[in-house]
Parts: C-alpha cells; structure tokens; sequence
C-alpha cells in the first residue's frame, strides 16, 4: 500500500475519532438547554433498544426547558424511564403527550465535575488518536521492511502521520477549551 493510501487511511480514522468526542461533548449539560444532551440517550420500546431522537423531536423553546415530544404517544412513559435512567439530575414533566425537562441552575460543584468529566473525553480521543498514528507507523515499517516502499518514504510518512496527529490532538484541545467555556459560564 502506498504511503499516500495509509496517510488518507489514517486521516479518516483520526477524524472519526475526533468526531465521536464532538458528540460526545455535545451529550454533556451545560448552562441551557440542548436537544444534544438527551437524543441519543436509549429507550425500551417496541421491543428494542432505539435513541430518543428516533422516537421523538426534541426542542428547546426556552433556554433552561427542553421540550421531547414522542411521535408515537403510547411511548411516554418509556421515554420518561429512559430519562430517569440516565442520571441527568432531570426530572421529567409529563405534559399529556409532551415531556418537559427544566434544568435547574448549576451549582459551581457540579460544573467542576462536568469539566473533570469532559477532559477525561477529550483525553480518550487524544488516545484514540494515537493509537490510530500507531497503527500507521507500524504499517508503513512494515512495508518498508518487505521493499514495498523506500526509506525516504518511510521517513516522509513518519513525518506525515505525526503532522495529522499533531492537527488532530490540537483540535480536540480546542474543543474541549470551548467546551469548558461553555460549562463554566453562568
């Protein structure tokens, strides 16, 4: 394989790393209300396992309430136990057939714990990363050894893999210093 393909081989990997801890930010509560803190949170219905966002639409019509509103109504009460279940510190309002989940203030504690919680993400993508530059190297000193590509390559490659891991790193640290921002903030 040439050191081209494993370099656009290892940006992929690198950058569906960096997006799986987007995500994962986007999951963690902050100051007001987004429908990201609970859309993938997983409801028992229908037998299985599905994500609130498959179930229901989910708005923030205020900035401290979140609005979940189940397409199907008979599905209330299992989206009211999944949200129990996840330990939010929500407390579920049934409205009819709408659910309202006011947040309440946060206290300076419990902020601190979710900037504890969100650098421990941000270090396993940092991780995730690496591992994915790892892999990388060993394969472009793998093919070095059987000839396929010359030491000049392997050396550029090297250089290569360590820019984009470089990049990478730097903009789950960006972030995550948005992200603190965003909890710290009154």
């Amino acid at each position: 394989m040439p050191v081209d393909d494993v370099l656009l081989e290892t940006e992929d990997k690198m950058q569906k790393s960096e997006e799986v801890v987007q995500r994962e930010f986007a999951g963690v509560r902050t100051g007001k209300a987004s429908p990201g803190l609970v859309e993938n949170l997983q409801v028992e219905c229908y037998g299985t396992q599905m994500r609130l966002k498959e179930l229901a639409n989910i708005s923030a019509p205020e900035p401290r309430l979140l609005v979940v509103t189940p397409f199907d109504a008979s599905n209330v009460s299992a989206v009211e136990k999944a949200i129990q279940k996840a330990n939010l510190g929500l407390n579920p309002a049934i409205d009819g057939k709408l659910i309202r989940l006011v947040l309440p203030e946060l206290s300076e504690e419990r902020r601190q714990e979710y900037v504890k919680h969100v650098k421990k993400m941000a270090e396993d993508g940092r991780v995730a990363v690496r591992h994915v530059r790892r892999d990388a190297l060993t394969q472009l000193k793998a093919e070095s050894k059987s000839g396929e590509i010359t030491e000049d390559d392997l050396s550029k490659g090297e250089k290569d893999v360590q820019k984009l891991t470089d990049d990478f790193v730097k903009k789950i640290d960006e972030a995550l210093e948005e992200k603190e921002k965003e909890i710290m903030t009154v």
